[in-house]
């Protein structure tokens, strides 16, 4: 069995360990990678330092990025025994290049480490969740241009109001996805701040360089003061939360809204029917599942924040072990947002609209208020024409016209899709993806 990086001259109570170590090895190998990208820049510091010489720097650079490679190709394990992807890297190091391997750490804690292997995994699973956010929303933007012109009921308190299309169906959960974006830019900007060099909290007696360390991990900024970087750990995984929970808001919506109209009762659209199942006893059934499941998983996901809050809720500055558990999570998540917004995008291009709803006499009477406007408009006092269509569809002598036109800004007959697209544009603009990728490679090719 491995020794532990803290391990003195006794030995832990075996059940005792695997209570305290948890899913903390499952958890660790989302941050493989990451780990490896700390160390390099961390070394690279070291030398400049005076801490490594440029043999160890060229030596420990070269097998780290091997490491880094293993991890990205899925080959990375955690042996039995070690107790987190830390001591997994510099076991490995110290097998192929001995007490040279243990140098790594100088200047460092595992505090310092894990802070910024998280920060980095989020940093770029932000990126992959925009990207799958602007996927959706392209896809909603087309639907919303296309059927821009099909009629549709618009509903408040379940009961038929006005008429909608689905010009503006598609349209708003499109910017709502823009708006979503806007927290998710702000998740990124917490993120893009480096706490490497923090140590456990209250920095280092080397003369650490973190600006050097800063600019090698592409971070925008540094958290500045040591104290604050340590009590970034579990504000920055829940403010990340956050984002994704209005993402997963904003889908949920969606998916409710696609399974009611997808019903025989409405029949408003039609989902792809590998998006559906059937039922073991009743053979006509096309049930929703994918838009459920869609909705069950964005619902969970929207409970994320709450649970990190508690977890860090009652915690003073410092580190505490009650942070780990917050990885179990805040890392799993990203993959399930990424699904759901795959899935999302993949109903909405297949999904087809029945362009013949209003067609049915029961939806007459959402015309009543085109009605009375068009009596208000050549003079007649609004109430008066409020009273006269209430008493036509009492009698039965309503007579709907289908021919509306609205013209104002985001209205049925001026979407301003061309605008939501603009503000979606600039917030992705805003990220600023570009620095952290160039550095990042760099860092790995040399």
């Amino acid at each position: 069995m491995a020794n532990k990086l803290w391990e003195k001259d006794f030995e832990v109570n075996s059940e005792i360990e695997k209570f305290t170590v948890g899913k903390d090895c499952e958890m660790d190998l989302y941050l493989a990678k990451y780990d490896v990208l700390g160390s390099i820049a961390h070394i690279t510091m070291l030398n400049s330092i005076g801490l490594l010489d440029d043999g160890e720097l060229l030596s420990l650079t070269s097998e780290l990025r091997n490491i880094y490679h293993k991890a990205e190709s899925g080959d990375f394990t955690i042996e039995e025994g070690v107790e987190d992807v830390h001591s997994q890297v510099e076991l490995m190091l110290t097998r192929k290049l001995g007490d040279m391997g243990k140098k790594i750490h100088s200047g460092r804690s595992r505090n310092d480490q894990v802070l910024v292997d998280l920060k980095l995994f989020a940093r770029d699973r932000i990126r992959i969740i925009a990207e799958s956010v602007k996927i959706l929303f392209d896809e909603l933007i087309a639907k919303s241009n296309e059927y821009k012109d099909v009629l549709m009921p618009g509903y408040t308190h379940l009961q038929i109001a006005m008429p909608s299309s689905f010009g503006l169906w598609f349209g708003a959960y499109a910017e709502s996805l823009a708006d979503d974006m806007l927290f998710l830019q702000a998740a990124y900007r917490i993120t893009d701040r480096n706490p490497l060099g923090s140590a456990a909290g209250y920095g280092s007696s080397f003369p650490l360089n973190r600006q050097m360390t800063t600019d090698l991990l592409g971070f925008d900024s540094m958290n500045y003061n040591v104290v604050y970087a340590q009590m970034g750990r579990g504000k920055m995984e829940r403010n990340v939360a956050f984002a994704l929970a209005t993402i997963a808001g904003t889908i949920a919506k969606m998916a409710f809204d696609a399974c009611l109209f997808n019903s025989q009762n409405f029949s408003f659209i039609k989902l792809p029917k590998e998006c559906t199942t059937g039922s073991s006893i009743m053979p006509h059934k096309k049930n929703p599942d994918v838009f459920e499941l869609i909705r069950a998983k964005c619902n969970k996901l929207q409970a994320m924040p709450q649970q990190i809050m508690m977890m860090m809720n009652n915690l003073p500055s410092g580190y505490f072990r009650d942070l780990q558990t917050i990885k179990e999570v805040f890392l799993p998540a990203f993959d399930e947002m990424a699904a759901c917004l795959e899935m999302a995008a993949y109903i909405i291009n297949r999904m087809e609209v029945n362009r013949k709803i209003l067609d049915n006499p029961m939806y007459d009477p959402m015309f009543s208020v085109e009605e009375v406007n068009r009596l208000a408009a050549n003079g007649m006092p609004f109430r008066d024409a409020y009273k006269k269509v209430g008493m036509e569809i009492e009698n039965g002598t309503f007579h709907a016209d289908h021919n509306i036109h609205h013209t104002h800004e985001g209205s049925i007959g001026n979407l301003c899709n061309d605008r939501i697209v603009e503000l979606m544009g600039r917030t992705i603009d805003g990220f600023h993806l570009e620095k952290a990728e160039k550095a990042l490679r760099t860092l790995i090719n040399g």
